[in-house]
Parts: structure tokens; C-alpha cells; sequence
């Protein structure tokens, strides 16, 4: 992992799921969410038109407040480049605990792990930890959005507002908020999820289709 990371803050989208035997996935409760669940229409949003670095900073130049922002946002990044397509990299996903140490999966190019990714107990708490690549130009509004069935029943939908990045030479560090994973014998077993990051155009940078467990105990 690079040092000199920067963590997004970010808004959650409380959900509740129960599975078709009974387990459930829970989530700490927010004050506030800016994501929908997947069933729901998405808002329509009407986006302006893309920019280069030099003309954001050129809009409101006189509005010392908001030019000194856009500086601190931007940070190190030349100005005089033309318009570029952001390019974000998911470059690894940790799951961290208390029970046992850090696991750290590498994301394959495919997108899709092959086999069992990764075991989870039952019963335990944990964030998930993604470290984060944006190249060339800032993305807007990125966003990570989760799906989760078992025996092909959806079991658990969340999106999560990642925010704004600008491009760096440092990964950035998002951790997401603690969840806890279902227990019983119901609960135990073999599931299945895509994971997506997308931006507010719609843009898809990362989708993972990936199989996990649930089990009694950790593995050894």
C-alpha cells in the first residue's frame, strides 16, 4: 500500500437484508444517504459539460474562497492539460477485523476472482478497505454499489457516495462502514456478488463478480 494515503469521507446508504433461510446483513445506521438501492430509479440528473483543469479553475477566479478549494482539490495537478477521460483503478480490497489480521485481495484485471474469493466468519464485524488510483482527470460523484445473493435469491443491495477525487500519484484509502455478518446455520454457506464503481456519468471503472463464505470459524 502507498504512503501518503488520503481517505474520502462519505455518505451510507443504511440497508437491512434478509436471506431466504433467515440470516441477516446489517449495517451501522447513518444520519443521512445521497444512494438508492438497485431496484430503485436512479435521479435524473442533467450534468454539465466536461471541462479541462484550467477552465474549472478559470470559472469563479474572482471568489477567493472557492479558488483556494479547487486548488486544495487539485493539488499538484498540471492545469494546462486538455480534457482527458479520469481513469480510476481499484488496486486492492482489505478486509479488516479485530479477530485475525488484515486480508488483502488483489484485484484481478478481469474483474472477476477465479473460485472462492475470500471466508468470512459468522457473527463478525469488519470494514471493507479499498485503496484507489485516479489518473489524468478528476472524477465526479464515484460511487461503489454492492449486490449479494444466495442459493440465487438477492439477500443484500447497497450503494455507497465514495465523492470526488482528483487525480494524484498516491492511491487514495476508503474504508467502509462497519458490518456485521449474519450468523447460524441458515446464515452459513456459499454466496455470490457483483461489485460496481461508477461515476455521474455512468461510467463503470470496476465490476467484480466474485463468490465468498460464510462459515463457523475463520480459516486457518
Amino acid at each position: 500500500m502507498a504512503t501518503d494515503e488520503r481517505t474520502a469521507t462519505t455518505s451510507v446508504n443504511t440497508e437491512e437484508a434478509s436471506d431466504s433461510e433467515g440470516g441477516t446483513l446489517s449495517r451501522q445506521p447513518s444520519d443521512s444517504s445521497l444512494c438508492q438501492t438497485e431496484d430503485e430509479e436512479d435521479l435524473k440528473v442533467a450534468l454539465g459539460p466536461k471541462m479541462s483543469i484550467r477552465q474549472h479553475l478559470e470559472i469563479d477566479k474572482d471568489d477567493e474562497s472557492l479558488r483556494r478549494w479547487k486548488e486544495q482539490l487539485l493539488g499538484s495537478v498540471d492545469a494546462s492539460q486538455e480534457v482527458e477521460e479520469p481513469d480510476v483503478k481499484i488496486l486492492s480490497l482489505t478486509i479488516l477485523t479485530a479477530d485475525r489480521r488484515d486480508l488483502v485481495l488483489d484485484i484481478p484485471e478481469s474483474g472477476n476472482p477465479d473460485g472462492l474469493w475470500f471466508t468470512l466468519k459468522e457473527g463478525s464485524k469488519y470494514r471493507l478497505r479499498f485503496s484507489i488510483k485516479v489518473s489524468n482527470d478528476i472524477v465526479c460523484g464515484l460511487k461503489y454499489t454492492n449486490t449479494v445473493w444466495k442459493t440465487g435469491v438477492k439477500v443484500d443491495s447497497s450503494k455507497e457516495m465514495l465523492g470526488t477525487f482528483s487525480p494524484q500519484a498516491e492511491p487514495y484509502t476508503h474504508v467502509m462502514p462497519e458490518e456485521t455478518t449474519p450468523s447460524g446455520y441458515f446464515a452459513r454457506g456459499s454466496y455470490t456478488a457483483k461489485t460496481k464503481f461508477i461515476d455521474d456519468d455512468k461510467k463503470c471503472y470496476l465490476e467484480l463478480n466474485y463468490t465468498f463464505d460464510i462459515r463457523k470459524e475463520w480459516p486457518e
